[in-house]
């Protein structure tokens, strides 16, 4: 039974993903290269630069140069900052923002992607992380 519903679950995720992308195929070479280089960085395959700047004193705080992933948490006003250290090994960092702080980021090598498809990746084991049978 179990199994089931986390098969129906994968089913439901991968029918969402199809209409987005089919929902979104006006969208312009542009957008779509960006997305496609987005989904790249998530995935650590794009070497980064991230520079924390305080406007107020005019110098450079930090920098975080590697194969990083960031997502940027309002609520909280922090930059979250995911870097692959080596393989399956990573390190994260929470950087707060303020009215005076403020960061960019630097992609460092050019990055082939398309311009006219999106790119997807489907990793089952984050969608159905655990399967336990039960026959009893």
């Amino acid at each position: 039974m179990k199994i089931a519903k986390k098969i129906k679950m994968v089913l439901a995720t991968v029918t969402i993903l199809l209409s987005a992308g089919v929902l979104t195929s006006c969208e312009s070479e542009a957008d779509i290269a960006s997305q496609n280089l987005s989904v790249a960085a998530d995935a650590f395959e794009i070497n980064r630069r991230i520079v924390f700047y305080n406007g107020i004193t005019d110098s450079y705080m930090l920098t975080i140069e590697g194969r990083c992933s960031i997502f940027s948490d309002n609520e909280d006003l922090q930059l979250e900052v995911t870097c692959e250290v080596g393989d399956g090994q990573f390190k994260k960092h929470f950087l707060g923002l303020s009215d005076n702080v403020t960061y960019f980021v630097e992609h460092l090598n050019p990055t082939s992607v398309s311009k006219y498809h999106y790119r997807v990746i489907f990793r089952p084991t984050t969608v159905v992380p655990e399967v336990e049978i039960d026959l009893g």
